[in-house]
C-alpha cells in the first residue's frame, strides 16, 4: 500500500483528542486521551504502530468534504460496483451543545457506512497498538458481538452493525452495503483501571455530534472578507483546543518532518504562549469571546507566579510545564524521516519575544478585563515587564527555536519593545506596581538600539540577527506589531527584498536561505505587510497562493515544498490557519489594530 501524503488526511476532533483520516479509508493517527497522549492508532509514524481502515475492497474514486460548519468527514467511494460514503467523527458527549463540546468527550471514534447506488464490498481492518505500537493487545470477542482490545494501560472496544472477527492481532470484517443501507461502527477508549468504554448506538452519535458542531459554530458570526475561510480556520483551531482547559495545541501530530528524510521532527501537541496571543487575536476576528477568555484564563493559570527564570516557551495542555523530549527509536517516523520525538526540548529554552505576546493578549483583552485589571493580571503584567527590562539586551534562540547559539534576534527585540509599550499604555489599570515613566526610557532605548543595530547597508535591509548579513521572514511580524509601519522606507525595502530572495512560487515564503519550505504563516505575515503598504493587489495574490495550498478539505500543515507542492510538518498546523484568519482581516481592516 502507497504511503499517503500529509495532504491526504482529514482532520477529526472531539476538542479532548483527534484523529487523521486518509483518502483511502485509513485512520492513522488517534491518541484517545487527549491530544498530547500516547497514540493507539500510529500507522501516520510507522506501519507497524496501529491502524483502522474502512474502505471498499476495489480501488475507488474518491470526494470527500465536512459537512457544514462541523469536523465531521463524509468520503464518497466511487467503485465499479457502485458508490457508498463513509462519515467519520469523534463523538461529543450526546446534548453537548455550544461551549459544551469537548468539556467531557467520551473518547470514542464513529464511522458510518452508507450505501448510495448499487451494492459495494466492503472490509474493516483494525490493528490498534498502544504506547506508540509498543504494544500489541489482546483480542477477546465479547458476546454482544463486539471485540474488546486491552494492553497495558488501555482498553479499547470496537463494535458493529456487522460480525467481526478476532485474529491474533487484529479485527477483521468483510460484508457488502447496498443502496440505502446504513451501518455503522464505534471504537470507544478507556484507562483499564478508570472505567469502562463508552457504549454509543453510532447512528445517532454521528447525527448528535453534527448539531453539536454546528451549534457552537451558531454563536460566532465573522463578516469580514474570506468569510468562508475564516469560518472554516476557526474551526479548526476550536478542533485543535483541548475544551477543558481551553489550551490550544499548536498541532495535531508530531514528528512529521519539515523535510521528507530529515531530522528536524518536532512534537507540537503542546501550547505555546506565542501561539497562544496569535490564536487569541485569531478568535477574537473570527468572533469567538468565549473562547479567548478561557485562553487567557489558561495562560495565567499555567504560568503562575512569575520569578526570575525567564517565562516558559510552552506548556502541557493541561499546563504542565516539564515536557523532556526523548526519541522513540522503533518508530520508522513518516517517510523514514528519523528521529520520532514525543515532548519538546523547547520548553528549556529563552525565547524573549514571549512577554510581548502575553502582554499583548491582556492589551488585546482590555475591555473584557476592565478598567481594573485582576490583582493577580496586574501581578502578571507587572512582572513580565520588569523581566524584560532587565533581559532585553540578552540573547536568545528565537521565535524558530533553532537549537544552536543564542543570537540577538530582531523579531525577538521588537517583541521585548511592545511589552514596555503596552505595559506603559496599560499602566492606570496596573496599580501602584506601574512604572511608567521608566518603562517609557526602556521601550525607547529598544527601539533605537533596533533601529541601528538591526539594519544592514550591505544587505539594504532589516536582517534578522544584530550583525547577521542573513535575511529572515521573522522581520516580516515587525509591521504586525506596529513596532514599524508598513510603509517606512526601510521597512519597504526589507519587504521587497524578503520576496526576492525567500519568496517562492505559489505565494510561498522561506523563513531563510536554505529553508527546505514555504513557511505559511510568513505569507500571512507578507499579505498583513503588503496590505499595511497599501498594496491590496499583491496582497490579495499572496493571499490566495498561500491559500491555495490547503488540501481538499482546507487543512493546511506548518510548510509548503516550493517545488512538488507537497504539504510538510506537523498537521493541520494551528500557526497557519491563525495566520489565515488574522490576515484576511488584515485584507479587511488594514488599518485596524
Amino acid at each position: 500500500m502507497d504511503r499517503p501524503a500529509i495532504s491526504d488526511y482529514g482532520f477529526l476532533s472531539d476538542c479532548r483528542s483527534g484523529a487523521l483520516v486518509g483518502r483511502d479509508g485509513s485512520v492513522d493517527w488517534w491518541c484517545p486521551d487527549r491530544f498530547d497522549s500516547p497514540a493507539v492508532l500510529g500507522r501516520l509514524l510507522d506501519d507497524a504502530a496501529g491502524s483502522w481502515r474502512l474502505a471498499p475492497v476495489a480501488p475507488s474514486r474518491v470526494e470527500r468534504a465536512y459537512l457544514a460548519d462541523t469536523l465531521v468527514l463524509r468520503t464518497v467511494h466511487h467503485t465499479p460496483e457502485g458508490s457508498v460514503a463513509v462519515t467519520d467523527a469523534l463523538a461529543a458527549e450526546p446534548g453537548a451543545r455550544g461551549h459544551q463540546l469537548g468539556l467531557n468527550s467520551p473518547a470514542v471514534l464513529v464511522r458510518v457506512v452508507e450505501g448510495l447506488t448499487g451494492r459495494v464490498p466492503m472490509r474493516l481492518d483494525l490493528t490498534p497498538r498502544p504506547e506508540y505500537g509498543l504494544l500489541t493487545p489482546y483480542l477477546r470477542e465479547l458476546p454482544d458481538g463486539g471485540v474488546r482490545a486491552e494492553a497495558g494501560p488501555v482498553a479499547l472496544v470496537l463494535r458493529g452493525g456487522v460480525p467481526l472477527r478476532a485474529d491474533h492481532d487484529r479485527v477483521r470484517a468483510d460484508f457488502a452495503v447496498s443502496a440505502g443501507q446504513r451501518i455503522g461502527f464505534d471504537l470507544a477508549y478507556a484507562s483499564v483501571y478508570r472505567g469502562e468504554p463508552a457504549r454509543l448506538d453510532p447512528v445517532a452519535a454521528l447525527a448528535d455530534t453534527v448539531l453539536a458542531w454546528q451549534a457552537f459554530r451558531a454563536t460566532h458570526h465573522y463578516r469580514g472578507r474570506h468569510a468562508g475561510l475564516v469560518r472554516h480556520s476557526a474551526t479548526v483551531l476550536q478542533g485543535l483546543t483541548y475544551a477543558r482547559s481551553g489550551a490550544a495545541a499548536a498541532a495535531l501530530t508530531t514528528s512529521l518532518p519539515e523535510r521528507l528524510g530529515g531530522d528536524r521532527n518536532y512534537d507540537y501537541r503542546y501550547s505555546w504562549l506565542r501561539d497562544f496571543a496569535m490564536t487569541l487575536h485569531a478568535l477574537w476576528v473570527a468572533a469567538c469571546p468565549d473562547e479567548t477568555s478561557r485562553l487567557f484564563a489558561w495562560a495565567a493559570r499555567s504560568i503562575g507566579r512569575l520569578g526570575s527564570a525567564p517565562v516558559p516557551v510552552l506548556f502541557g495542555l493541561e499546563g504542565e510545564r516539564e515536557l523532556a523530549e526523548h526519541d522513540y527509536a522503533q518508530l520508522r517516523g513518516f517517510a523514514g524521516s528519523r528521529p520520532v520525538r514525543v515532548g519538546n526540548d523547547a520548553w528549556r529554552q529563552r525565547q524573549l519575544d514571549v512577554p510581548g505576546e502575553l502582554v499583548s493578549a491582556v492589551w488585546r483583552l482590555r475591555d473584557q478585563l476592565g478598567e481594573r485589571l485582576d490583582p493577580e493580571v496586574r501581578e502578571m503584567v507587572v512582572g513580565l515587564t520588569e523581566q524584560v527590562a532587565a533581559t532585553w539586551r540578552l540573547p536568545d534562540r528565537g521565535m524558530w527555536e533553532l537549537r544552536d547559539d543564542e543570537r540577538h534576534h530582531l523579531s525577538s527585540k521588537a517583541l521585548c519593545w511592545v511589552t514596555m509599550d503596552l505595559a506603559v499604555r496599560l499602566a492606570p489599570r496596573l496599580g501602584r506596581g506601574a512604572d511608567p515613566a521608566r518603562w517609557a526610557a526602556v521601550r525607547d532605548e529598544i527601539r533605537a538600539t533596533v533601529l541601528e543595530r538591526g539594519w544592514n547597508e550591505r544587505v539594504g535591509a532589516y536582517t534578522g540577527a544584530f550583525g547577521s548579513d542573513e535575511l529572515d521572514a521573522s522581520v516580516l511580524y515587525l509591521p504586525v506589531v506596529r513596532f514599524l509601519p508598513a510603509t517606512d522606507p526601510r521597512m519597504r525595502a526589507t519587504v521587497a527584498a524578503v520576496q526576492r530572495q525567500l519568496g517562492a512560487p505559489g505565494g510561498l515564503v522561506r523563513r531563510w536561505a536554505g529553508d527546505p519550505g514555504g513557511f505559511l504563516l510568513c505569507s500571512f505575515w507578507l499579505t498583513q505587510c503588503l496590505a499595511l503598504a497599501g498594496e491590496r493587489t499583491g496582497a490579495e495574490a499572496v493571499f490566495a497562493g498561500a491559500v491555495g495550498h490547503a488540501n481538499d478539505v482546507g487543512l493546511l500543515a506548518e510548510q509548503v515544498d516550493p517545488v512538488t507542492g507537497a504539504q510538510l510538518g506537523n498537521f493541520p498546523q494551528a500557526l497557519s490557519h491563525i495566520g489565515l484568519v488574522n490576515a484576511a482581516w488584515r485584507l479587511t481592516e488594514p488599518g485596524a489594530d
